[in-house]
């Protein structure tokens, strides 16, 4: 039963996003779309507008850096094997009771950008404050673009797998200034190795 709505839901998202859908995927009891970086926000008014979908709630939004493990594993339409960075969107919609998940993989790994869903979703305004201050993706169209999370001279974007552990600076308060200032790393990179001890005759079988 289950099987059948998600088929009739991506045949639904088939028919109402035609050449915007680049793939549509169904794994673990859930289905996500691949849509273009281009095409996100006229993909996403069809999404929220079209009686049959009716996705009137965005639940989450966030970023992905794939440089280390690829997303090869996705598909090869449309060059999307070497792309970095992808914005994951979860839906819902309340009146149809099913729910979706949008992948759109980014055009540039050096400068990644996204068009704004906060004229579809106003909701989408903090998450996507929150993906550009942890991994540097821009939301072009976004009202009020600026870090979340992080200082606002803070540098680097913490949530890439090339931002080191330690990160650039550290900050402390300085006592004769009565300010809080910025100094380089003190920490000294290392690699922390867990001890394990185990009994003498630990995992031989019995005699």
């Amino acid at each position: 039963m289950y099987t059948t709505h998600l088929e009739n839901l991506a045949e639904s998202l088939r028919g109402v996003l035609g050449d915007k859908l680049i793939d549509v995927q169904v794994r673990f009891g859930e289905l996500t779309i691949i849509v273009c970086a281009e095409d996100i926000f006229a993909a996403s008014e069809m999404l929220r507008d079209d009686p049959a979908l009716a996705f009137d709630t965005l639940i989450d939004l966030c970023g992905i850096d794939y440089s280390t493990y690829s997303s090869g594993d996705l598909s090869d339409k449309n060059n999307l094997k070497n792309r970095r960075f992808a914005v994951i969107y979860h839906l819902l919609s309340v009146d149809r009771n099913h729910r979706l998940r949008i992948r759109v993989l980014t055009e540039n790994n050096d400068y990644p950008v996204v068009n704004s869903v906060t004229d579809i979703w106003p909701v989408a305004n903090w998450f996507e404050r929150e993906a550009f201050d942890l991994y540097g993706i821009v939301f072009t169209g976004h009202p009020d673009l600026r870090r979340i999370l992080t200082d606002y001279g803070f540098i680097g974007n913490p949530f890439r797998k090339d931002f080191p552990i330690t990160g650039h600076v550290e900050m402390r308060y300085d006592a004769e200034q009565k300010r809080v200032i910025y100094q380089p790393v003190t920490i000294e990179p290392r690699e922390v190795t867990p001890l394990v001890i185990r009994e003498e005759n630990y995992g031989d079988s019995e005699s």
